[in-house]
């Protein structure tokens, strides 16, 4: 016996019924996206611990990725997708809810941008990021005042910003 879904019995629903379930697995999918896998639902440091992963993940890509387009895509693909389920989740979770890390993704994704796959790059991204998520200094604190989503990514986009331009210091004067 298979059990059929929502769209093979459409017609014997009535549509409510199959927008309530669709609904729910929608949902889901924003809760996964905002909560990068459930990273979100860490008590504490799970932002730290989302900016760790985004940092592991970049660290595999292949060298070749390094002066690709497809960075940018990338980041404006978790930027966009980011913002869209952190809007879904906020009448849920609340404003600004610690479950969504997705934010701290994008961040680090600008921070990293076209950064040579070194570790030591990927360590000053990652430490002024998140000082700068953390303090909030610059017109950071401003952002999060945006409604909803746009806030809550808004800030660490900026944050991600400044760290790309602490990153870009490091690369062209030497530094380390």
């Amino acid at each position: 016996f298979k059990q059929k879904t929502a769209y093979e019995i459409r017609l014997s629903l009535v549509g409510s019924e199959m927008c309530i379930r669709d609904r729910f697995y929608v949902m889901k999918l924003h809760t996964t996206i905002a909560s990068v896998f459930g990273i979100g639902f860490i008590k504490k440091g799970g932002g730290t611990v989302a900016a760790i992963a985004f940092c592991v993940a970049w660290f595999f890509l292949p060298a070749g990725y390094v002066n690709s387009y497809w960075q940018v895509v990338i980041t404006v693909s978790i930027c966009v997708i980011g913002t869209w389920s952190s809007n879904k989740v906020d009448p849920l979770w609340g404003k600004d809810s610690s479950k969504v890390v997705i934010d701290e993704v994008a961040g680090m994704a600008i921070a990293l941008l076209y950064a040579p796959h070194n570790i030591i790059f990927a360590l000053v991204a990652l430490v002024f990021f998140r000082l700068f998520d953390i303090f909030k200094p610059l017109g950071i604190r401003q952002l999060e005042k945006l409604p909803k989503g746009w806030g809550v990514m808004a800030d660490d986009v900026l944050a991600g910003i400044y760290a790309f331009i602490i990153v870009r210091l490091v690369i062209y004067t030497g530094w380390l």
